[in-house]
């Protein structure tokens, strides 16, 4: 069994909250989320970069349904430290305790809110998460090959590209290629700075 993080500040030398950095914090879902996720997701321009599935809007009690832990799922929820604001998620998910690997999604929801820097610091603490306390060695996203801004920040983190899934995405009747990233803890490490026992 593994336990969900609580709300508790969890203190590291060194590091800090593990939950909470300079402008966001990663917290558990609150029911009164699913409305806004719901309304993030009436936008185009958030499903067509959040997911490769079908772009069709969810209603709040759908995005409510979603936001479940499972035994392979752990998603937060991403809020600004200064007002409190839902901006985003962070997702692990396919998570394969014997292999120790996941694969990660994370999203900002309005525009308004990109760019400032949420993505970044909410990547960096939840990466920091799955290699420091779920001991997790490898982890992999995908990125449809239009989304260069989200490309550049996972090269800044680490990331290294692994394949494509070519032609692999339709939007608005264009076909676009699929980038498989991954990231090993020891990439991670050296790209955050970070030294490991042992090293």
């Amino acid at each position: 069994m593994h336990d969900v993080p609580s709300a508790t500040t969890v203190l590291y030398p060194g590091i800090g909250d593990l939950f909470r950095g300079r402008l966001v914090r990663l917290a558990a879902p609150r029911p009164d989320d699913a409305s806004v996720i719901a309304g993030w997701e009436a936008d185009s321009s958030y499903l067509t970069r959040a997911n490769t599935g079908l772009a069709v809007p969810r209603t709040s009690a759908e995005s409510e349904r979603a936001s479940v832990y499972t035994g392979d799922t752990l998603e937060l929820r991403v809020r600004t430290v200064e007002s409190d604001k839902l901006v985003g998620f962070c997702a692990l998910f396919g998570i394969e305790w014997n292999n120790r690997s996941a694969k990660l999604a994370i999203a900002i929801g309005e525009p308004a809110q990109r760019r400032k820097g949420y993505g970044r610091e909410a990547m960096q603490m939840f990466l920091r998460y799955a290699f420091h306390e779920m001991n997790l060695e490898r982890i992999q996203i995908y990125v449809i090959s239009y989304n260069e801004h989200a490309i550049r920040l996972y090269d800044s983190l680490g990331f290294v590209r692994e394949g494509v899934l070519r032609r692999a995405v339709y939007r608005s009747g264009r076909r676009y290629d699929l980038i498989v990233m991954g990231l090993l803890r020891e990439e991670w490490a050296q790209a955050a700075g970070i030294a490991q026992a042992g090293a």
